[in-house]
């Protein structure tokens, strides 16, 4: 039998960086040297896989939608040559980077996959080898056709996931969603689908970068804060909100907010709480919001909704286009009762 063949694509981040007297930093083929010293990669049960380096290579803090654009055509351009892809990035970003392609990325029928580590693969105790030895092999022999984040031996959903460890190896969850595969002794499915053979070619959305707006309400937070960051070019803002989707019943707040959407802009619940979702009829304030023309997010996390905003706006539609199709699920990013 022919071997499956895997593209990576090293954006950059930890996994590859090599240690210098100003701390570790990324070097141009550092990481392919890496892997090519380690015979675990090359075993008779791993697909084949060809490593390209980005240049320059880039620190997942300084990741852009303009990034994500790159990586997606990088895709496409290697569609038809390869079984399943492999990206290599930074985890500061690496769920925005997940999220944003598993729109971009449409009719996709192979895996893609995302996955880094947290401390650079040359170094003892790596959690990247396990990172992107599990990956190529999951890609080659469990083709789940979505855009997937692998960290610590577990296959999430990309448009579900967040960092929720700055530190550790388990430095990704899933708040709402389950896994989509976990790797044990044994590799179990458990919400992953195998990819189905399709006639569909892929195809790519093409976004451009957004003026969009994130705040965390918090106590005492005034409605001058949020009136100056709804000033324009923003069109959109995400309110990270109390609980199932409260804020202040605060009549100035709700004007502002108001105000804001009968101008264009699209205003999104979600909730500050790891997991759950927005509901804002279950209490007054929530309610109030909705009848400020704030929508709800619903379960999604915070990178499903910004990129999701990227993508819906870099498209012809109205903002009462926007706003509908945020509260649609279009790629498995929200639960819908």
């Amino acid at each position: 039998m022919t071997k499956r063949s895997i593209y990576v694509a090293y954006t950059g981040g930890t996994i590859g960086m090599q240690k210098t007297s100003h701390g570790f930093a990324p070097v141009a083929d550092f990481l392919t040297d890496c892997v090519k010293a380690m015979p675990e990669f090359y075993h008779e049960d791993m697909p084949e896989f060809v490593i390209q380096e980005y240049c320059p290579l880039i620190d997942s803090s300084d990741m852009a939608p303009t990034d994500w654009q790159m990586i997606a055509d990088d895709i496409k351009l290697n569609y038809d040559k390869y079984d399943g892809f492999v990206i290599l990035h930074g985890t500061d970003t690496m769920a925005f980077t997940a999220s944003a392609l598993s729109f971009m990325l449409q009719d996709l029928s192979k895996p893609v996959i995302v996955t880094g580590s947290q401390i650079p693969l040359a170094q003892l105790r790596s959690d990247g080898q396990t990172n992107l030895l599990n990956s190529l092999y999951i890609a080659a022999n469990y083709p789940v056709a979505e855009v997937c984040l692998f960290f610590n031996n577990k296959l999430f959903r990309g448009n579900r996931t967040t960092k929720t460890h700055a530190d550790g190896f388990g430095a990704f969850a899933s708040p709402n969603f389950p896994l989509l595969l976990e790797a044990g002794i044994k590799i179990h499915m458990k919400a992953g689908k195998i990819a189905e053979p399709s006639d569909k070619p892929l195809n790519v959305a093409t976004i451009s970068p957004q003026p969009i707006g994130v705040v965390t309400l918090y106590p005492g937070i005034t409605t001058d804060i949020i009136e100056n960051i709804l000033q324009q070019p923003v069109k959109a803002l995400i309110l990270l909100t109390y609980g199932v989707g409260n804020a202040p019943q605060n009549p100035a707040l709700l004007k502002v907010l108001s105000q804001a959407s009968q101008r264009g802009i699209v205003l999104v619940n979600l909730t500050q709480c790891l997991q759950g979702k927005v509901n804002m009829s279950g209490y007054a304030t929530g309610n109030a919001l909705q009848e400020a023309g704030v929508i709800s997010g619903a379960d999604m996390t915070t990178e499903a909704a910004l990129t999701k905003l990227h993508y819906l706006l870099s498209k012809p539609m109205s903002p009462t286009q926007v706003r509908e199709a945020m509260q649609q699920d279009l790629v498995g990013e929200l639960s819908e009762d």
